[in-house]
């Protein structure tokens, strides 16, 4: 980090469909120390706008900084955006927010630069500088969240692509048929996201129901109350049913990630939420596949491991944002 950044204060903004947060950070060596966070409710455009300002300015004042002492604000919203003119382009978790220039309204506001990035980039940024991915020069990250988003390092730097649509993996089809994720059945999103794993649960549980079979984690062959964290749970009991809905996400997991790996070429794949919580369910399952997809000579240079920032990952995103800047 240069001189510039390790004598400022970092902002970060992450912008959320119910929540939106305030975090300020301060470099200290190769890491950041968080030195406080004030989250609060999305609103409207215009409110939630103006509780950023406020915010900032609270959490400044109640650390006894002055917007001179900030080095730059790093925004993390989800997409679609562009990173380049500083705009959000309507995302379906924030109704409303059409063409918002967020990096204009706050840069003028505070009379500092700013920057944003989608939450995915965001993401690997934060794990690329702070956490499992520090040292790399080709790294990928992944979400494995609600949805499967990634992020990509590329040489040393955040690849965005042409238009900000660099990295989505999700939207890979891997069967002609399966759950729907990114809009298309039998996608990576499909079989490697939260929204997937409880998509194929609910069809492999039905079709036991309808057997006349008894499903001990299915009470009363409620459907609506299979969720990935309850097959999970029901997997790690032993259940044969949880455990071979786990095991086809990660037959798929290795098979994505073998494409990945054949035209990225990266060191390393950080991967997070379901797959960070529950590495021992994928991991021996997908390396099998990995193995006998993906190229021998890049398989062999590539690490899969389990993102490193945890719960504080959205705080450090947003911050690692700043940190770019």
């Amino acid at each position: 980090m240069s001189e510039s950044i390790i004598e400022s204060t970092l902002v970060g903004v992450d912008i959320g469909g119910t929540k939106c947060a305030v975090t300020i950070g301060k470099p200290v060596g190769e890491d950041i120390e968080i030195r406080d966070k004030v989250s609060f409710p999305t609103t409207d455009v215009d409110g939630t706008i103006r509780e950023i300002k406020d915010t900032i300015r609270f959490v400044l004042e109640r650390n006894q900084l002055s917007t001179s002492d900030i080095h730059a604000i790093g925004i993390s919203c989800g997409g679609p955006l562009d990173s380049r003119t500083g705009v959000i382009m309507s995302p379906p978790n924030l109704p409303g927010w059409d063409n918002i220039p967020i990096v204009k309204i706050l840069s003028e506001e505070f009379g500092v630069p700013a920057a944003v990035h989608n939450d995915a980039n965001a993401c690997a940024l934060a794990e690329w500088k702070f956490g499992a991915g520090k040292g790399t020069r080709n790294m990928v990250f992944m979400t494995f969240g609600t949805g499967l988003g990634a992020g990509l390092i590329i040489d040393g730097k955040l690849y965005t692509g042409t238009n900000d649509n660099a990295g989505e993996l999700g939207h890979i089809r891997l069967e002609d048929y399966g759950p729907v994720g990114y809009g298309k059945g039998g996608s990576f999103e499909g079989f490697c996201s939260g929204s997937g794993i409880e998509q194929l649960a609910k069809s492999m549980v039905k079709e036991r129901l309808q057997m006349g079979c008894h499903v001990p984690w299915c009470p009363d062959g409620d459907l609506e109350s299979i969720t990935a964290k309850s097959v999970a749970a029901a997997a790690l009991e032993g259940d044969p049913l949880a455990k071979e809905v786990y095991a086809i996400s990660a037959r798929h997991l290795g098979k994505g990630l073998s494409i990945v790996i054949d035209i990225l070429n990266p060191e390393l794949i950080v991967i997070g939420s379901i797959y960070a919580r529950n590495e021992g369910m994928f991991k021996s399952l997908m390396w099998e596949v990995i193995e006998k997809e993906a190229l021998p000579l890049a398989s062999k240079v590539c690490r899969v491991v389990p993102a490193a920032l945890g719960e504080s990952i959205g705080d450090y995103a947003a911050l690692s944002i700043s940190a770019n800047i």
